[in-house]
């Protein structure tokens, strides 16, 4: 007689161990990291992007209020222990393209757009996530793939891996982009200037030209380095993020020296530090990354292309976040420190480093319009700002006049419309500077707070 007692026990334990591994998958496939939503939804917001509906001013509002919420509720979704949400409809008006032949024609206007609206109610990522696409017609068959991909990728230990590209000059002339050879190359046809860190007066400047001619004459076999450069007196010796060479005022000749010596590395480096730029512009849409001293510290060379290293490193892990130039016209500074990413008055996105790239999506694309906003007003600022300074030295009788960096444009035209509003006669033949307050400079300039009193 055959014993069924250990084969039925065996059939139950298999039979369980099946049961299990099919709900792991089941659970694995309702389930969606927050980088492969992303990517699920480009089609979604590639249909929906505000910048699209530049003449449809209403249009483009709720769409931007609306992507606001929604990105209010994914990111309350992907917090720990979070609870059920509460039901959220959103309205959004999708464009349309040739691909959406299927349909009812009615539903399009002659505008080239639809309404459509849905509810934010499902309890995982994934269903959200597939329940906005079908909501707006969108195909989500590469929803799944995506997670198959992730899952294999996974599973055999494989990383996304970025190659350098050295691309041929043709690339550059149909794109636009900078190519940094030739931007070396001119650089070092160029006669090299000079600069200052600082407002030094006459004297201190007159002195460290003398003692940059003793050095000129000392030390002539190093000076065909230094040409197409640009040369700045500052406190240190080095060379900063944005090429310049920095001939420290306190400094010895030695160290002038070295770093001269040293110049051919650092314009390797400058070459490298260009390419990474672009390619994080790539990945952020063509978004322009500046730096700008006026907008934050001043860092040598080697420490904005570490900076710069390590914020690539977080974005290359996942794919291209925003559509090829669906950003383009925007500028972004990076912020070596912690804070949260923010957005400028004059119109720059300003991102710390160490910013997770699906944040620093939602950062973006709420405040993508609003940006695009800023930087028009500042660059109407800038026009008109010219212009007035140009008026009061005209009829002030003013020899010179300027800001510091830190007093904004809008800060300088309310400064010289008072300036010519008030009738003022007594600077006839004067240098004077708007700033923060009261003072006058060892060359005799004056300076006045933007928002003086009479």
């Amino acid at each position: 007689m055959i014993r069924r007692e250990p084969l039925l026990r065996q059939l139950r334990v298999l039979s369980r161990f099946c049961v299990g591994r099919a709900n792991q998958q089941i659970c694995r496939m309702r389930t969606l990291s927050a980088t492969d939503a992303v990517n699920a939804l480009r089609p979604f917001y590639f249909a929906v992007h505000p910048d699209f509906f530049g003449q449809y001013p209403r249009e483009r509002e709720v769409n931007e209020n609306s992507l606001k919420r929604l990105s209010s509720y994914l990111e309350c979704m992907q917090r720990p222990g979070y609870r059920a949400l509460q039901p959220t409809q959103l309205t959004f008006y999708i464009r349309e393209t040739t691909g959406d032949t299927n349909l009812p024609q009615q539903c399009v206007n002659t505008a080239g757009f639809r309404a459509v609206s849905f509810t934010l109610q499902t309890k995982d990522l994934l269903s959200t996530v597939v329940n906005i696409l079908k909501s707006c017609s969108l195909p989500t068959d590469h929803v799944q793939d995506s997670q198959v991909d992730t899952d294999l990728q996974h599973r055999n230990g494989r990383v996304p891996f970025c190659r350098p590209v050295r691309w041929d000059k043709t690339y550059y002339s149909f794109t636009g982009y900078r190519d940094p050879e030739e931007e070396l190359d001119c650089a070092q046809h160029m006669e090299p200037t000079l600069g200052w860190q600082k407002s030094w007066g006459v004297a201190h400047r007159c002195s460290q030209l003398h003692s940059l001619g003793r050095f000129a004459q000392q030390n002539a076999p190093l000076l065909h380095n230094i040409k197409g450069c640009t040369l700045i007196f500052a406190d240190n010796s080095g060379v900063n993020a944005v090429g310049q060479i920095m001939l420290g005022t306190v400094d010895v000749h030695h160290h002038w020296t070295k770093i001269l010596e040293r110049l051919p590395v650092y314009y390797k480096l400058h070459s490298q530090l260009s390419l990474l730029e672009e390619r994080i512009s790539y990945l952020l849409g063509d978004v322009q990354l500046i730096y700008d001293e006026d907008l934050q510290p001043a860092m040598m060379l080697e420490d904005y292309y570490r900076m710069l290293k390590a914020f690539h490193q977080c974005l290359v892990a996942s794919r291209p976040l925003f559509h090829p130039r669906s950003l383009k016209g925007l500028q972004m500074i990076l912020e070596n420190d912690s804070t949260a990413p923010s957005l400028l008055k004059a119109g720059q996105l300003t991102v710390p480093v160490t910013c997770d790239p699906i944040a620093l999506q939602w950062f973006i694309l709420a405040h993508a319009q609003e940006a695009r906003s800023y930087l028009r007003r500042e660059e109407e600022l800038e026009v008109e700002q010219e212009k007035l300074i140009s008026d009061c030295r005209e009829r002030l009788g003013l020899k010179r006049l300027y800001k510091e960096p830190s007093v904004s444009s809008q800060q300088m035209v309310k400064c010289c419309q008072r300036l010519l509003d008030g009738h003022v006669t007594e600077l006839q033949g004067m240098h004077l500077c708007v700033s923060h307050f009261y003072s006058v400079l060892q060359d005799g300039d004056l300076c006045i707070p933007w928002d003086w009193k009479k």
